[in-house]
């Protein structure tokens, strides 16, 4: 939720547009569904826990900006997604921009802040 309050989310649709084009029938955010697998990561959750955390949850409904009545997606999606990401340098690109913001906002302190990995 700290996230969502200082930086308005931690990704933005913008940042996948070089690896999401426009054209074609609208889909996910990309920007929601990196969210997830950042919640899902977070709090070690399988893709149908996930799927569900966003379908019911009201954290991850804030996390994502969605409305209460928001039907979710289904949890194959997120599989999907993350293979996606795994081309090439992608999601080391992401994660450092996600890094960069949060530094930016001053949002981790003390050891996190020095920490050179994020993850173990």
């Amino acid at each position: 939720m700290w996230i969502r309050d200082r930086l308005d989310g931690l990704f933005s649709d913008e940042d996948f547009t070089a690896r999401y084009p426009r054209d074609g029938r609208p889909g996910l955010s990309p920007a929601q569904l990196a969210t997830v697998c950042v919640l899902q990561y977070a709090l070690n959750l399988s893709d149908r826990q996930a799927a569900e955390a966003v379908r019911c949850r009201i954290d991850f409904k804030y996390a994502l900006g969605l409305e209460l009545e928001d039907p979710g997606f289904h949890h194959s999606v997120l599989s999907d997604f993350r293979d996606r990401l795994a081309e090439g340098d992608r999601a080391d690109r992401l994660l450092g921009l996600a890094l960069t913001r949060i530094r930016r906002a001053g949002l981790p302190k003390g050891r996190a802040a020095r920490a050179s990995r994020p993850f173990p």
